[in-house]
């Protein structure tokens, strides 16, 4: 409730509030950290490192190339659509600094999805992997974006490295289908263009736009969160404060297998490890899990984030608990639900803490984190970070009593201007001061968070409402389940039902194995009436399955009567 006191649980030294005006701008903090940490190493992909002063060079050099080449003014939007590469901080960090709003894009859409992206923020700009180059090749002239500026994934690695991983992922590995943009602009001529100019600062204040940072479009269609300057410094604050009493000023080395392009990954790795100079080690291709534990081995690591199929994935290779952890500190777990089984297995294996945090697009995104002094809180969300009031409502928007479910609503600094162009949506999720998050929430007898469900997810069984996250929960405990969704579908008798779809760990597992499970955890109007086993579970770019999807296809082959 908004009068509770979360405070008297914060660890020793945690402050309850921040100071969001602690940086004019992102471009201020960027600033900083450049002289502070210039001999430090910043970032590393594939093997190719650069220091905190070798980054800003690049950047400045794009920044100069954007100020002085292209016809973008202060207030402009360009999109950055890429996976995890050097080129995507330096592209992202340039356009901060020429006080442009930056459109983040998922290198995994379609021409339709980028369409509607580009046209509703208004790019004028892109920056795009030569692999998804044809998909805006098949829009470009139905948009705004004048400029386009094209990279390979070689071409920061340096020597002859960087040549042969282009010749390879496109002749061998014919990963870039062809495409035609005439007056594009290469990544590395655009360095070169800048390097022969000086940018100028552009003065920015807390309230410009930094981030029209885009809702994945779970219900209804995809919109442009206006994430601010000072949203975004505030966030950084509030992490950095809640990791103050782990985490040490140019002595991390963070993995960042999340997708930059994606608001935890942006805030919490990227944003937050700048300002502790941290060491950032990017990887491209997460998915590919025997070699991202390859890269893993390669690095004493002391910070990793990701979401519950990232770690239930790693947690399933052979190779992963024979890795050095340690330097591990404590890993990061958001987007999702994590799981008890898969908590606890982290913990086993890596004798380090799996902590879950909560947040959201909207919230620049973290609003919750449990403390990192040791306490066993698995299950929660944790506690409000300084500067930050959590309340829960009923549908009627009265606050609900401590222990009763009810709309988890967040009232800080980090909360979103609005939706970009659409005070119509922004008056849906807005409760005077207060964002509503859509999902259904509890407050315990200690008084800490814990998520029930998405509101819109919730499954209703004969009057009684029934959390996917539960039902996952308990299935995901068999030995034998490596993932699984639920979501429910219609039944004449009790409104809906549960259908659960299962991806084996153990090919032997049958449906009569799952029920008997379910039926010793869950009690009878929760278990699942219906058991699909699927090679795979649709997922968002994070990892986050999409019961959206599910339903969806679903509902295509199935009628139940």
């Amino acid at each position: 409730m908004a009068t509770h006191n979360w405070y008297k649980h914060y660890p020793k030294g945690i402050p309850e509030q921040i100071n969001p005006d602690e940086y004019d701008s992102l471009a201020h903090l960027l600033d900083i950290g450049f002289e502070k940490y210039a001999h430090l190493p910043a970032m590393e992909n594939m093997g190719k490192s650069l220091s905190y002063s070798e980054l800003k060079e690049k950047v400045d050099q794009f920044a100069s190339f954007l100020q002085n080449h292209t016809q973008l003014q202060k207030g402009d939007a360009i999109a950055i659509q890429m996976p995890n590469l050097l080129q995507y901080p330096i592209a992202m960090f340039a356009a901060l600094r020429c006080g442009l709003m930056v459109v983040n894009t998922n290198p995994l859409y379609t021409s339709a999805e980028m369409k509607h992206q580009f046209n509703d923020s208004g790019a004028k700009a892109i920056v795009i992997l030569e692999n998804f180059a044809c998909n805006l090749e098949e829009i470009l002239a139905e948009t705004k974006i004048e400029t386009v500026i094209t990279t390979e994934i070689g071409d920061l690695l340096g020597g002859i490295k960087g040549p042969i991983t282009n010749f390879v992922v496109k002749r061998i590995k014919k990963m870039v289908p062809s495409f035609s943009i005439p007056g594009r602009i290469h990544f590395g001529h655009a360095l070169r263009l800048g390097s022969k100019s000086k940018f100028n600062p552009i003065t920015l204040s807390g309230d410009d736009i930094a981030f029209l940072q885009y809702t994945g479009g779970t219900t209804g269609v995809s919109k442009g969160a206006m994430l601010s300057h000072r949203n975004l410094v505030s966030n950084l604050e509030q992490v950095c404060a809640w990791m103050s009493i782990m985490l040490k000023e140019g002595q991390e080395l963070v993995i960042t297998a999340l997708p930059l392009y994606h608001v935890f990954a942006l805030t919490c790795n990227c944003l937050v490890m700048f300002k502790l100079g941290a060491k950032n080690v990017l990887i491209t291709n997460p998915r590919d899990m025997p070699g991202f534990v390859k890269e893993l081995s390669k690095h004493q690591f002391s910070v990793i984030t990701g979401v519950n199929t990232l770690f239930n994935g790693l947690l399933n290779q052979n190779d992963f608990e024979k890795l050095d952890f340690s330097k591990l500190k404590v890993a990061f777990g958001g987007g999702m639900a994590v799981q008890k089984v898969v908590a606890e297995k982290w913990l086993k294996v890596t004798g380090s803490s799996l902590a879950e945090g909560y947040g959201l697009t909207e919230t620049s995104p973290v609003l919750t984190i449990n403390p990192l002094d040791g306490t066993d809180r698995t299950g929660t969300i944790g506690l409000p970070i300084s500067s930050t009031e959590i309340k829960m409502l009923d549908d009627e928007g009265n606050e609900v009593p401590m222990g009763e479910p009810g709309e988890l609503c967040a009232k800080g600094p980090q909360v979103m201007k609005g939706y970009w162009q659409r005070p119509d949506d922004t008056a849906q999720v807005m409760h005077g001061e207060w964002f509503k998050t859509g999902d259904v929430a509890v407050i315990d007898k200690d008084g800490f968070i814990k998520i029930v469900d998405r509101k819109k997810e919730m499954i209703l069984v004969s009057g009684f409402n029934v959390y996917p996250n539960e039902v996952e929960g308990a299935i995901a405990s068999h030995d034998k389940v490596l993932e699984v969704g639920a979501i429910g579908v219609p039944d004449p008798k009790s409104t809906e039902a549960v259908k659960i779809f299962i991806v084996k760990k153990d090919d032997s597992l049958t449906v009569e194995e799952i029920k008997a499970h379910a039926h010793e955890i869950l009690t009878g109007y929760k278990c699942p009436k219906h058991i699909e086993f699927v090679d795979e579970l649709p997922k968002s770019n994070v990892g986050k399955i999409l019961r959206r999807v599910l339903k969806e296809q679903d509902a295509k082959v199935n009628t139940y009567v």
